[in-house]
């Protein structure tokens, strides 16, 4: 049996109580044993003593949107194949080392993402828990029109073959098909794939405005995931998209806030906050907001706008929104494509794993958020809208060990969700100097992806 003793730190512990100073959380293996002050403790003497005095503990940091590989320019995708897996393990470490310990995976190669997956819960290689969904059932893969399609410039045969490592049986195809049809597909998909939850398409990816799924279809989705006890969320990025998704029944709202060019009507955002639907919102930065207004077009400086306004009537309404980064690992190679050089270069990018969740934290401050409810947003909140609270999001008795000691008060100011002294994960200290172990895309040594 392993021990561990943290002690002195102020424990902020994600329930949303009050910080417990001088206090001590006995680790046991890979969970938590007991949080309490130490006054009231008794440290075991076996126990491994970690001097967190005058430091912060916070349950370890979730991302309810990631994607652990979606470097996905079409020169990347070509090079890299049969490799993808190495670029899913990278990005799980440069999210781990920033203290994010668990993410979901909403779209990506189904089947690396399950091998690294699989390899990090066995001990085999280290990185943030995973939780995959595959898929946007509905969508193309990244070498479709739904996102990157490269023309005539490639062969059909490498065309499919790449689209295929994404779809899985669940692409594009599914929109020509009647609702009973897309039942037993979407079941055949979720009984042999092996996904921790699923997402489908709601309304288009590249062709935002364009509706997909009818609303028979939505609610048939909807019935197998939970038919299968897992959590259906959908892509939805329009007003009429959202409303279908919420009536069709899906637990969470993923990207919930984009309402395209239209905002939120009161109607639907009353639904949200009334049910409790956790939101998906992608919540910028203030410089990010200006530099898409300037620097945007017409269209994207749009869309944001009104997506700024959900967020801000969001808050001010008690949503209970999720942290969400739709963020994905790259370093130079992706940086400097001309297929997405602009967009990253912005400042505050939202995007960047391993960084970009300080930004949302910002930015749901900056529009009212409560330093307390921005730390909700970023643990308890994700854990119980994926229904895996009894596992992680808080520090509490018999959950596992997933927490990071930061130099200050993360509720004082949210720079100090940077200032990491150590990630414990399963009740292991992680060796954050040491990762990623072996980079592809990012560069050794850099704060972030």
């Amino acid at each position: 049996m392993s021990l561990k003793a943290i002690v002195g730190a102020t424990v902020i512990d994600g329930t949303g109580g009050e910080p417990v100073p001088d206090a001590v959380v006995l680790i046991e293996n890979d969970r938590v044993r007991s949080v309490s002050r130490a006054a009231d403790t008794v440290v075991p003497e076996q126990a491994e003593v970690i001097d967190a005095a005058g430091r912060y503990v916070i349950p370890g940091l979730m991302d309810a949107n990631v994607h652990l590989f979606a470097g996905t320019v079409p020169d990347v995708l070509i090079e890299y194949a049969g490799r993808y897996a190495e670029f899913v393990e990278e990005a799980a470490q440069v999210t781990l080392r920033a203290g994010v310990t668990t993410v979901f995976d909403t779209w990506g190669p189904l089947q690396p993402t399950l091998t690294v997956r699989d390899a990090i819960n066995r001990g085999e290689t280290v990185g943030s828990r995973i939780y995959a969904g595959g898929n946007i059932i509905g969508l193309g893969g990244p070498l479709s029109a739904d996102f990157f399609s490269p023309g005539d410039v490639l062969a059909k045969e490498t065309v499919d073959r790449i689209n295929q490592q994404w779809e899985e049986g669940v692409g594009d195809d599914l929109l020509w098909l009647t609702p009973e049809q897309v039942r037993l597909r979407v079941r055949d998909y979720i009984e042999r794939s092996g996904v921790d939850f699923i997402k489908y398409a709601g309304s288009g990816h590249k062709e935002m405005q364009f509706i997909a799924f009818s609303e028979p279809a939505q609610r048939a989705i909807v019935e197998e995931g939970h038919r299968a006890g897992i959590t259906v969320q959908a892509h939805t990025t329009t007003v009429e998209s959202l409303r279908m998704e919420i009536e069709a029944g899906a637990d969470l709202l993923q990207h919930g806030d984009v309402t395209g060019r239209e905002a939120m009507p009161e109607e639907t955002l009353k639904t949200i906050v009334d049910r409790v639907l956790p939101v998906a919102a992608l919540v910028c930065t203030e410089r990010y907001q200006a530099w898409v207004k300037e620097n945007g077009g017409e269209i994207l400086s749009i869309v944001h706008e009104k997506k700024d306004d959900n967020d801000r009537r969001l808050i001010a309404a008690g949503a209970r929104l999720l942290l969400t980064t739709d963020a994905f690992a790259w370093g130079p190679r992706v940086l400097n494509h001309p297929l997405l050089s602009k967009l990253l270069k912005s400042p505050d990018t939202p995007t960047q794993l391993g960084e970009s969740h300080v930004y949302w934290l910002q930015g749901a401050l900056e529009r009212g958020m409560a330093p307390m409810e921005a730390l909700l947003s970023a643990t308890r909140y994700i854990a119980e809208a994926y229904h895996v609270a009894d596992e992680v999001g808080t520090l509490e008795p018999g959950k596992r060990a997933d927490l990071v000691i930061l130099e200050a008060d993360p509720l004082a100011d949210v720079q100090n969700y940077t200032r990491i002294v150590d990630v414990i994960k399963d009740g292991a200290v992680v060796d954050r100097d040491a990762l990623p172990l072996h980079p592809v895309l990012v560069e050794p040594g850099t704060t972030a992806a």
